[in-house]
């Protein structure tokens, strides 16, 4: 059965927020709040198969040049079939065409992205992470 990729729809915030809970034992996601996946949820795309969400990643902005792939999971039972890697390319995609000149991930798994093009950099070199994000967080630095 084949996997399509969209943009979220309000709809499908439940379903987003059901695969990052799901996943945030294992210390690869951040947790996210329904409201907060709410108030995000047009900045989110999923992986789709028979009606169901199975995958979700989300393009947040950091700044005017630089975006990160943020929340990006499948389905356990999904996994090693390329669809995180369809949703971080599709994500590019639009990174590339919303002109940003920079797409970033902050994992603790970073040969995944690293397969993908993705280069490791220090956390520094990163400064529109750190602002927005890091500095706030209770894991920062941890």
């Amino acid at each position: 059965m084949s996997v399509t990729l969209r943009a979220a729809a309000p709809s499908d915030a439940a379903a987003i927020h059901s695969l990052v809970a799901a996943n945030i034992e294992g210390g690869h996601l951040l947790p996210r709040s329904i409201e907060d996946i709410r108030d995000h949820v047009g900045r989110f795309f999923v992986a789709e198969r028979a009606g169901q969400v199975v995958g979700c990643a989300e393009l947040a902005r950091l700044s005017s040049t630089v975006a990160e792939v943020r929340s990006l999971v499948v389905d356990e039972s999904l996994r090693g079939q390329r669809i995180g890697t369809r949703l971080v390319a599709h994500l590019a995609s639009n990174a590339t065409t919303a002109g940003y000149s920079t797409l970033c991930a902050f994992t603790h798994a970073p040969g995944h992205f690293v397969r993908l093009g993705f280069t490791i950099v220090p956390h520094i070199w990163m400064p529109e992470k750190i602002a927005h994000d890091c500095n706030g967080c209770a894991l920062f630095r941890r």
